[in-house]
C-alpha cells in the first residue's frame, strides 16, 4: 500500500513539475534552462477531441526543446507590449483603473501556480485587490495537453464563473490531472460551475477559441515567459512564484510614487 500512495505520489509530481516556478521555499529567481518547462502545442485540434484514444495526445515535452523557428523575445517590453491583448477578452479582478496591475500567466497543471492561489491570492486580495490598490490580471500559459484542455473549459465558463473555475482547477489538481488526457474528470470540475457536457463538448471543438488561446500564450513567449507562474508587475518580468514580501517590495514603492506625484505641487 506504501508503494503504491507513493508510487501515485511521484506521478502527480511529475505530472505537474512541468510548471517553471521557484522552490517553494525559494524566492530567488529562476534560470532560462529552470523554467523552459513547456511544449510547442498545448491545445488540442478538433481532430484530437474527435480522436477515439489518447495516444494522439501528447502531455509531456522535452523540457529543454525551443519552440519551432526559435523565440522572438521582446527585450525591455514597455507597458504597453505587455497590455497588448488578442481576440480574447483579458480576465482580471480588480479596478480596472487601479494604479497597479499585476499580470500573472499560469497552468492549471502547475503545482507553483496552486501554491501561490492557495497561500498568496487570498491576502494580496485583501490588501492591495480588494483595497483597488492593484488589478491582477490572468493569462493562461498551459503546458502539455491536459492542461490545454481544461483552459479551454475555462475559457468556456461564463466571465463571472471564470475565476472560481480558475480556482476549482487549481484547488482539485490531484482530482483531475493525469499521465494520459482524461477529459471525464476535466469536465466533473467544470460542472461545479454549471457548465454543461454538451457545452464541455463543444468547447474543445471551438477553434476559434483554441486560436484566440493559442495569441495569448504565443505573445506571452514573446513577453519572454518561459514557464508558470511567471508574472509582470507593471512591465517588470518575474519568473518565479511571488510572495507577499515580494509583491509589497515591487507594489508599494509604485503606490508611494503615484501618491507623490498626485500630491506634487507644480511650479
Amino acid at each position: 500500500m506504501k508503494s503504491a500512495a507513493l508510487a501515485a505520489a511521484l506521478l502527480l509530481s511529475a505530472l505537474v513539475a512541468g510548471c517553471g516556478g521557484s522552490a517553494l521555499t525559494s524566492t530567488s529567481s529562476l534560470s532560462p534552462e529552470q523554467t523552459t518547462a513547456d511544449d510547442n502545442s498545448p491545445f488540442p485540434t478538433a481532430e484530437d477531441v474527435a480522436s477515439s484514444g489518447p495516444e494522439r495526445f501528447h502531455p509531456f515535452a522535452d523540457p529543454t526543446a525551443k519552440p519551432s523557428g526559435g523565440r522572438e523575445v521582446i527585450k525591455d517590453p514597455t507597458i504597453e507590449d505587455v497590455m497588448l491583448t488578442g481576440s480574447l477578452p483579458e480576465m482580471s479582478i480588480g479596478r480596472a483603473d487601479a494604479p497597479v496591475t499585476i499580470v500573472e500567466y499560469a497552468s492549471l497543471t502547475c503545482q507553483h501556480c496552486r501554491h501561490f492561489h492557495l497561500n498568496t491570492f487570498p491576502q494580496l486580495k485583501r490588501e492591495y485587490i480588494d483595497t483597488g490598490k492593484v488589478r491582477l490580471i490572468l493569462r493562461e500559459f498551459p503546458i502539455g495537453k491536459t492542461s490545454g484542455n481544461a483552459t479551454i473549459a475555462l475559457r468556456c465558463a461564463p466571465p463571472d464563473k471564470y475565476l472560481a473555475l480558475h480556482g476549482k482547477f487549481l484547488e482539485q489538481q490531484s482530482s483531475w490531472v493525469s499521465q494520459e488526457v482524461r477529459l471525464d474528470p476535466i469536465f466533473k470540475v467544470a460542472a461545479q460551475v454549471g457548465m454543461t457536457r454538451d457545452q464541455f463538448d463543444a468547447c474543445l471543438k471551438n477553434q476559434a477559441m483554441i486560436n484566440g488561446l493559442k495569441w495569448v500564450k504565443d505573445r506571452g513567449r514573446k513577453l519572454g515567459v518561459i514557464g508558470t507562474p511567471n508574472f509582470f508587475v507593471g512591465n517588470r518580468l518575474v519568473k518565479k512564484e511571488l510572495t507577499m514580501e515580494d509583491i509589497r517590495a515591487m507594489v508599494d514603492p509604485q503606490l508611494a510614487g503615484q501618491t507623490a506625484s498626485a500630491t506634487t505641487v507644480p511650479n
